[in-house]
């Protein structure tokens, strides 16, 4: 196989597409969009069928327990993908709208109206639902997409991508908005970061080794998406009640994504009467605690955290936990070990919540509620096709105007530079 016609050929049929997605109604944008989503249902038992084998294969490889809860495709998520594709049909179209605009002293009119990336490089593991929901929102942001999955999920992908590739055509949108590279060899990732001539922007999602991978090597810019080594911090004017469930709720609903919490900071003042009763809650739900030194004096039967728990992303059923001493002690060790993904208060003081907020550096900081909400749906982006940590240009959950950038318009009558 010559990897580099094969990849170069993907890069002309985006860059092509591209041209035309930028002329295309947001009538038939919306109808794209409908259609996939008729069309992953009316296709779910072919998509479910090639999940299987999927699954299987990665059993037999001895993914985790939360990898193959990423991998697993059920009638239930095929309605969700669907459901997120209706919900990104009725948002508004982010393409031609004014930022904003005004008139210089020699009366150029110049305004700032919002367009296309262009073309769109996805690298993404273990989660299909991402094929879907990255086409979406780019389908709907006016760019070409390239999507390349995890060899985990090839079969599941090359089912979903024919699905909606198809679904797209048949309504008039160009052949090569959306591609999947359907070889799993590595190279090709390789070559994807770099065919600058063709690709617009990388956004990588998955596992700190790819991102560090891709970061290194690529060529075209990249949009980081982060890990998520998330931290709760229970304030001594915590409710204790309030923080234990939305403890609970971050890291056992589904401990295999990025913004379920990995370490729980608890005061000292209430350390003693809070930490049996959270501690007793999560085992009996399977969570196996990792605890420092003063913690373990009052949770005597957990395991003592070592200085590479407080910076692992563990992904599972496994919380560390840190005793501190005061609020500043808390925002220290988060600014130490947190990758500025998702990062919470409970509290009920009004000068501490106001304090976290402001000092933490993440995309996301709550007060008082999970880190689980840190996701585009939830934040009413229809979907999302990452969460990025970094600060330029896109921050948070990604939704449609982070997929796009923006132009100048100047309107002059003739006017010359003095």
């Amino acid at each position: 196989m010559d990897f580099d016609n094969y990849i170069i050929n993907i890069g002309r049929n985006a860059k092509a597409a591209s041209r035309i997605m930028v002329t295309v109604s947001t009538t038939m944008k919306n109808n794209a969009l409908l259609h996939m989503a008729e069309s992953l249902i009316d296709n779910k038992e072919t998509i479910i069928k090639a999940n299987n084998k999927d699954m299987e294969s990665g059993k037999k490889n001895n993914l985790s327990t939360a990898m193959l809860d990423r991998l697993m495709i059920n009638q239930e998520r095929i309605e969700k993908m669907a459901e997120g594709l209706r919900n990104v049909s009725t948002l508004p179209d982010p393409i031609g709208e004014g930022v904003k605009r005004w008139k210089r002293p020699n009366d150029l009119d110049i305004s700032m109206v919002r367009v296309p990336l262009g073309v769109i490089g996805m690298i993404y593991e273990s989660r299909p639902n991402v094929t879907v929901d990255a086409a979406a929102l780019c389908i709907k942001a006016g760019n070409s997409i390239i999507l390349r999955g995890g060899s985990e999920a090839i079969n599941t992908n090359m089912a979903l991508a024919k699905v909606i590739i198809k679904a797209t055509t048949t309504v008039g949108l160009p052949y090569g908005c959306i591609q999947l590279i359907e070889m799993v060899d590595r190279e090709l990732v390789n070559k994807l970061v770099k065919l600058n001539d063709y690709v617009d922007v990388i956004i990588p999602r998955g596992g700190k080794g790819l991102k560090k991978a891709i970061i290194a090597n690529a060529t075209v810019p990249v949009i980081e998406t982060g890990s998520g080594i998330c931290h709760i911090y229970v304030d001594s004017d915590a409710d204790l009640k309030m923080a234990e469930e939305i403890i609970v709720n971050a890291k056992t609903q589904r401990p295999g994504v990025c913004n379920a919490v990995e370490t729980v900071l608890v005061h000292k003042d209430i350390a003693r009467e809070f930490l049996p009763k959270l501690s007793k809650r999560l085992c009996g739900l399977g969570v196996e605690i990792r605890i420092c030194e003063k913690g373990l004096e009052i949770i005597e039967d957990s395991k003592v955290a070592v200085e590479e728990d407080w910076a692992t992303e563990y992904l599972d059923l496994i919380l560390s936990i840190k005793v501190v001493s005061t609020i500043e002690d808390a925002i220290d060790h988060i600014f130490k070990y947190g990758t500025k993904h998702s990062e919470a208060i409970i509290t009920n003081n009004y000068t501490n919540s106001q304090k976290f907020l402001r000092e933490v550096d993440a995309s996301c900081v709550y007060v008082n509620a999970s880190t689980r909400f840190t996701d585009g749906a939830e934040f009413g982006f229809g979907a999302e096709i990452g969460i990025s940590n970094q600060k330029l240009h896109a921050r948070g959950p990604m939704g449609l105007e982070q997929l796009t950038t923006t132009k100048y318009l100047i309107y002059g009558d003739g006017q010359v530079r003095k």
